[in-house]
């Protein structure tokens, strides 16, 4: 499907017979190389089986939209990304509607034309009444994209400099926040960054996003960032924290793509320990002026609760 999707942006006289309405897809900075020559068209089998995922997926989409639960679809390496866009956008074309986003696409920063595509489709998407949500990312597949664009022959698709990815990731966060602003759109800012965090609840609160809007939420890992969703959520923001769950070795290599999408990741943590350090020698010394009883009966729960993983 991918291949397919890429030379029809290449060559618009190719006729794919089971594509449905999708919103844009490709910019002219877009990674093609991956398809060089023009590819076989869908097999029969393989036509039937693009139908059996698509229904699956519009059964999820129903069941979201019945309970006004976000869908959120994730982002993949970009061999494979087309189809799982063209997935995206021609569900949100069936369920998003009357300004209330159910299915979000998701957006890697750390891609050179990442922010391209998103004002794209974002603008596309508003100029037929379809309000897109969109979560945004950094990306966490540096190594491979490069290794391949390499071995064909071409620049990498991702940004030269992880200055340059953080610059697109709040270019993204700024045009989409002044959308949800607008009334237009969902935004999931996915991000262990505080830097990243201040600027987009400081654009949201100078732009009058009032507290708890549905349209804008955070998220992180649940174990990391502490302070960055505690501080966003004590400041009325949506908040949510992801638990990846799984055996060992899906799970594990999960988290470590996550450790390198965010170079700075190391550096939140060491703040989570030093304010949690605080925490611990305000809670020891408030101690000090409890009755003995008490103090005795306190220090032995919070021992319990240090020692507990």
């Amino acid at each position: 499907m991918s291949d397919l999707l890429r030379w029809q942006y290449k060559d618009s006289s190719l006729n794919l017979p089971w594509k449905l309405n999708t919103l844009p897809i490709f910019t002219d900075s877009s990674p093609l190389y991956h398809t060089l020559q023009r590819p076989q068209p869908l097999s029969a089998q393989e036509e039937s089986d693009l139908e059996l995922a698509h229904q699956r997926l519009l059964k999820l989409c129903q069941k979201c939209a019945q309970y006004n639960v976000p869908l959120t679809i994730d982002a993949e390496d970009t061999s494979i990304q087309p189809a799982i866009d063209y997935f995206t956008y021609s569900s949100a074309i069936m369920y998003n509607k009357d300004d209330n986003p159910i299915v979000y696409g998701t957006m890697q920063a750390y891609l050179k034309d990442a922010r391209e595509r998103l004002f794209n489709t974002a603008r596309t998407a508003e100029k037929l009444g379809i309000p897109m949500g969109f979560k945004l990312v950094r990306g966490a597949y540096m190594s491979s994209e490069t290794k391949l664009a390499s071995s064909l022959g071409f620049d990498s698709p991702v940004h030269n400099t992880i200055q340059d990815t953080h610059a697109c990731f709040n270019d993204c966060a700024s045009f989409m926040i002044e959308k949800v602003a607008d009334g237009y759109g969902g935004l999931v800012l996915a991000t262990h960054n505080l830097e990243s965090g201040k600027l987009a609840a400081s654009k949201a609160r100078n732009l009058g996003i009032e507290k708890g809007n549905q349209k804008l939420e955070f998220a992180q890992l649940y174990g990391m960032s502490e302070a960055l969703s505690f501080g966003l959520r004590n400041a009325g923001f949506q908040v949510s924290k992801y638990l990846p769950y799984g055996p060992v070795d899906m799970v594990m290599p999960y988290l470590l793509r996550r450790a390198e999408e965010n170079r700075g990741l190391l550096s939140t943590s060491s703040l989570d320990r030093t304010l949690m350090g605080k925490e611990l020698k305000r809670r020891l010394k408030s101690l000090q002026f409890a009755k003995p009883e008490m103090a005795a009966s306190a220090a032995g729960s919070m021992k319990i609760e240090i020692g507990t993983p």
